[in-house]
This record gives structure tokens, C-alpha cells and sequence, in this order.
């Protein structure tokens, strides 16, 4: 026997073994957690615990952009990078103009930095350093909660306002969101009912992926069927209008994408795939029937008080008030988050806009604008990306996770909410992930290089 044999035994039992998470992998996954606890520690155990976690978080997402440069792998996005920097150098130079020209203060100008670049970094540095197994894994990790959150969220919608469950540690039943009297906008683990919201959009391409993946164990398909369940429930259940609507769209894109870019030998069982998610989700709506109808009275007090349309617009363009009140500097980066308005005006929520555009070409006038512009120059760019990945690789999975990003990047108040702007590059990350490693073997752990 050749004395080389043990050692190749050795190195094929190593190949076989589930290959550890990365460094990277695993402060994605730290922060990707604060991001969704977050909420409920604060909720429910110290209401002070806010602004330490979101550090923490902060100082991770730091860390992992520190790391991804020092460790060299942001030479993988060249063009991204050089890209970032303009724009940082950008952002940077124009709040100093701001603060110069009278229209921020110190506090707000880093307070506009956290939010206008710190996660656009954390999500190229994840996607530059994470390997194969840290992407999988994280797909996995976004399902698994989305299991958890389900059964809270059902609990939350049938308790009632002033149940614990459903207020905070310092709140009473008044402060609580309702659909309609007596019936919650549930929250989740989340602070509040906007970043349940979010987290149901972000969390529907990786339900869809894994229900399309393939499956080799029994588990993994309980699994996947489980988390799209959990999907489907907690979505109906949400008594959010954007969050129903958000899901019905991801399920129709996601049965549509399925059927069109399956190999011409597959559409047969594509389209039996597509049906029986069908049948799976129209049999989970009709045990939660109530909540539909608590969804539906959602929509028509929703209709008497503002027109559809007119509030669809203003979402994904900017109150038309918007455009009278810019000016050309801006009233400065960071003036119009959550976070700037807990220090200076008396907790007021997005005292410049409501919408996410609006606040933008508020914050940064100008700079406001190109960033708008930047943004749909990626959508635009990630289109034709994603389109040609689903079309090489026959999976419905890249367009679904660009039709998310469309709406997470021109709707989520992330440069105003703590939540929604880490989220977002949670999210952004994701998508950048998908062009390194498109297999979509998501039940796998085989190792890739970092």
C-alpha cells in the first residue's frame, strides 16, 4: 500500500466535513442578528439597550470594512470600490459645505455619514470577503428567522393592543400601531412596524431560493417548506399594507420568473413546482382567513382617507411638497433620520419627509438628486446583471432578489431609520454575494476561496 494513501484519506474526510464560517461570515451574521433582536431587547428586557446594540452593530459593520481592506479582498469589486470612494469623498466634502454654510452641526454631519455610507461599505466589504459557505449559510440564517418570527407575529396579531407582547417596556396601549380597532400591525422582533415590514421584503427572494434549490435530505425540504410557510403567514398576518403587498409581489414574481427562465426540458415541472407553491400558500391563507379580512378593512379605511395612486407616487418619488422646500445645499446630511431627531427635536419621526426620496433631496439638495440618480443607475446596472444570471443559470432567484432591491433601495427609510438602513445593506450584500457565487446550491457547505 502506497505510504501517500492515509494522507489523501485524510485530506478527502477534510473536503468531506462542513466547512467553518469565515471571519467575515461570521460578523455578517453578528450584525444580521443585532439587526433583527435588536428590537425586542429593547421592547422587552431594557429599553436603554438601543443605542449600545446599534453601536455594537456599528463598530462590527466597521470592522468588517476594515478587515476586507487590510485583508485586500475589495480588489475583487475594483470598479465598485473606486466607485465608493468618489462617493464618499463626495458625501464627505459636501457636508463639510454644509456645516460651513450654516445648514448642520457636528453631531448631524456624522450622524448623515452613519447613515448615508456606512452600510453601502458594509455590504461591498461582506460581499468582497464572505465565502461560498458564509453566503449559504447566511441565506439559510434569513429563513430560520423568518421561522421564528411567524409564530410571534401570529401571537402578536391575535393578543390584544395592550398586551404585553405587544407594547413596550415604557409604552402603553395607545402608543400601540393598529390595523383596525383592536387588531395590531404586528411588529415582530422588531421596535417598530416598518422594519417587520422591511425584514418580510428582504427575507423573500432567500424563502424562494431555498424552495427552488436543491434538496437532498428530507429535513431540507421540511425546511424550505417550513420557511415559506412561516413567509406566507407572516406576511397575511402583518396588517401592513406594504408588507401584503410586497409579498403577493414577490410570490408572483417568483412563481412567473420560476416558470420563464426554467430550461425548456424542465417547464413541465417548473410549472408543477409553480402550482403547488401556489396551492401550499392559497391553503395557509384560508386557515388565517380572519387576517385577510383584517387586511382587507386595512385597505378600505386606507381608501377613504388617501388615494392609492397618489400615496404610491409619493412613496417611490417624494411628497409633492418636496420640491418647493429643497434648496440647493440641503438642510443637511442626517437632518431628517430618526436618530437626529431624538437629540434635537423632541423624538419627532422624519421631520423633513416621510418618503425615503423625499428625505434625500431634502438632507443633501443637490447631492440629494445625484444620489437618487445613483441609485437607479444601480438598479439599472443590476437589472441586466441579474437578468443574465437567471437566464445563463436558469433560476428565478437573481431577478426576485433585484425586484426586492428595487423596492428596499427606493422605498425603506434608510437614511432616516436605524433599522431599515442596516437592512438595507444586509440586503445590498445579499445581491452582491449572488454575482460571486451564482450555483445556488444554498443546502451546501463546500468551501470556496475567501
Amino acid at each position: 500500500m502506497s505510504s501517500h494513501a492515509p494522507t489523501h484519506r485524510v485530506a478527502a474526510r477534510a473536503a468531506s466535513r462542513p466547512t467553518a464560517l469565515s471571519r467575515a461570515g461570521r460578523v455578517f451574521l453578528a450584525v444580521f442578528l443585532i439587526v433583527v433582536f435588536e428590537g425586542a431587547i429593547r421592547k422587552w428586557v431594557a429599553s436603554a439597550s438601543t443605542l449600545p446594540l446599534v453601536l455594537l452593530r456599528d463598530l462590527l459593520a466597521v470592522y468588517l470594512v476594515l478587515y476586507a481592506w487590510r485583508g485586500g479582498h475589495l480588489r475583487r469589486y475594483p470598479q465598485v470600490v473606486t466607485a465608493m470612494l468618489a462617493w464618499t469623498l463626495l458625501v464627505i466634502g459636501w457636508g463639510l459645505m454644509q456645516l460651513v454654510g450654516g445648514e448642520s452641526s457636528p453631531t448631524v454631519f456624522v450622524i448623515g455619514l452613519r447613515f448615508w455610507l456606512l452600510y453601502l461599505w458594509f455590504a461591498v466589504a461582506a460581499a468582497a470577503a464572505m465565502t461560498e459557505t458564509d453566503f449559504n449559510a447566511a441565506v439559510r440564517m434569513a429563513v430560520l428567522l423568518m421561522i421564528v418570527l411567524a409564530p410571534l407575529a401570529v401571537l402578536q396579531h391575535y393578543s390584544p393592543p395592550g398586551a404585553a407582547i405587544n407594547r413596550q417596556l415604557d409604552g402603553d396601549e395607545d402608543s400601540v400601531f393598529v390595523a383596525i380597532a383592536g387588531v395590531v400591525r404586528t411588529t415582530g422582533t422588531f421596535s417598530f412596524t416598518s422594519g417587520y415590514s422591511a425584514y418580510l421584503l428582504m427575507v423573500a427572494p432567500a424563502v424562494f431560493a431555498l424552495l427552488g434549490a436543491r434538496k437532498r435530505t428530507n429535513i431540507q425540504r421540511l425546511f424550505a417548506l417550513t420557511g415559506f410557510g412561516a413567509f406566507v403567514v407572516g406576511s397575511v398576518v402583518s396588517g401592513s399594507r406594504a408588507g401584503v403587498i410586497s409579498a403577493g409581489v414577490m410570490l408572483g414574481a417568483y412563481l412567473v420568473a420560476r416558470l420563464v427562465f426554467a430550461r425548456t426540458r424542465d417547464k413541465p415541472a417548473a410549472l408543477g413546482a409553480a402550482l403547488v407553491a401556489a396551492v401550499l400558500a392559497a391553503g395557509f391563507l384560508f386557515f388565517f382567513s380572519d387576517a385577510i379580512l383584517v387586511t382587507q378593512q386595512r385597505f378600505e379605511q386606507a381608501a377613504s382617507d388617501e388615494n392609492f395612486w397618489d400615496r404610491l407616487l409619493a412613496t417611490f418619488i417624494g411628497e409633492p411638497r418636496v420640491l418647493d422646500q429643497v434648496t440647493w445645499l440641503g438642510k443637511g446630511l442626517g437632518a431628517g433620520s430618526n436618530l437626529a431627531a431624538s437629540l434635537y427635536r423632541g423624538g419627532a419621526n422624519f421631520a423633513l419627509a416621510e418618503s425615503e426620496t423625499g428625505r434625500i433631496v431634502l438632507e443633501g439638495g443637490l447631492l440629494g438628486f445625484a444620489f437618487v440618480a445613483l441609485k437607479l443607475a444601480v438598479l439599472i446596472g443590476g437589472l441586466a446583471y441579474a437578468l443574465r444570471l437567471s437566464i445563463l443559470r436558469h433560476a428565478a432567484f437573481p431577478m426576485v432578489l433585484w425586484i426586492a432591491m428595487v423596492v428596499g433601495l427606493m422605498t425603506w427609510p434608510a437614511i432616516g431609520q436605524l433599522t431599515a438602513n442596516a437592512l438595507l445593506g444586509v440586503l445590498l450584500g445579499y445581491f452582491l454575494l449572488l454575482f460571486r457565487y451564482p450555483a445556488g446550491d444554498f443546502f451546501s457547505t463546500r468551501s470556496s476561496s475567501s
